[in-house]
């Protein structure tokens, strides 16, 4: 498995992250509000629902589509589409229909806000959003958290995380990533061993410079970091970070490599991951299947077939099954 994190050619090679429309669910052509309107009124009203049809309309419209639809949905009916999607399926079905109606943004504040809720954290999921997403994600995240929650996504941050790990998440979330995309190699240098004297040349990890520079720098910038970094040590930074740090911050710091390097196959491990062995972790499953189908499913599909051999189609449909599957199949788009 370890082999795609070792290749750093291959790295440089892959797209940079939000460049290029590489999603499943693309906008459909000669859109027609009100005839997508009426079909999800007469699929919602009476007694059953019409399955096919919500499944149709909503993993084949765009988001802003899909905003449109809710729209005049709401003008049309009184009432607020969500709400009916949700009082008229159940179960694994409800929440990933329910995900397709609503814009990316707000599926992100309301599964932190989950995370957060209540006594402890679930830190893995805070680190899979605010390590993967663009700048302009998490600003619109932070802009969706806000109008919910009354209180800024990183006031609430700084209550909840504390130490290397809270100051990591919170430099992701304000969000501080560097945009440019022309590389220093100088600084690529500089960077790396500065990264190296920090960890593997000392006794003892200085965990604030791999957060200044991990959470700070540009995609490309650290692609090259990442080959420099390794010029100097014989090793990847990845497998030095997981040798020097533990717990949460060893994890988050990990994914931002992985998501530097390769998103799609980050992503394509973690389905890997919700369907391996007894039971499927459909929550995660749903919760990437949806995150990413306007973004990079085509990518994560292909990546996904070079790590495990097998169409993710495949997996999917030998995992879950009914509506549920019929849903993430359309999703997942033909392998």
């Amino acid at each position: 498995m370890a082999h795609v994190w070792d290749d750093l050619d291959g790295m440089l090679r892959a797209p940079l992250p939000g460049v290029g429309d590489r999603g499943t669910i693309k906008p459909v052509a000669n859109f027609n509000v009100n005839e997508d309107v009426a079909a999800l009124q007469k699929a919602i009203k009476g007694f059953g629902t019409n399955e096919k049809t919500l499944i149709d309309i909503l993993t084949h419209r765009s988001s802003s589509q899909k905003q449109a639809i809710a729209r005049a949905y709401q003008e049309t009916t009184k009432k607020v589409l969500v709400n009916d999607l949700k009082g008229d399926t159940h179960g694994k079905f409800e929440d990933v229909i329910v995900r397709l109606a609503y814009q990316p943004a707000v599926n992100d504040a309301k599964d932190i806000i989950k995370a957060t809720k209540g006594a402890g954290t679930d830190n893995s999921i805070l680190i899979e959003i605010l390590a993967s997403r663009t700048n302009k994600q998490i600003r619109d995240l932070s802009a969706a958290y806000a109008e919910e929650m009354k209180k800024t996504l990183v006031q609430m941050l700084n209550h909840e995380v504390s130490g290397k790990f809270g100051k990591a998440i919170i430099l992701l979330a304000e969000p501080a990533r560097d945009e440019s995309t022309s590389v220093n190699a100088g600084q690529a240098k500089e960077d790396a061993q500065a990264l190296y004297n920090a960890g593997e040349k000392r006794l003892g990890t200085d965990e604030s410079k791999f957060i200044e520079i991990l959470c700070k720098r540009s995609i490309p910038q650290l692609r090259q970091t990442l080959v420099e970094y390794k010029n100097i040590s014989g090793k990847t930074l990845q497998k030095s970070i997981e040798k020097e740090m533990s717990g949460n911050l060893e994890e988050l710091l990990v994914t931002i490599v992985k998501c530097v390097m390769n998103t799609p196959a980050y992503f394509a491990e973690k389905l890997h991951k919700s369907m391996k062995g007894i039971g499927t972790d459909e929550d995660t499953l749903t919760r990437i299947m949806v995150s990413r189908a306007e973004v990079d499913m085509m990518d994560i599909k292909a990546e996904y077939k070079k790590l495990y051999q097998r169409p993710l189609g495949k997996a999917i449909s030998s995992d879950v099954s009914g509506n549920y599957e019929d849903c993430l199949m359309m999703i997942c788009g033909g392998d």
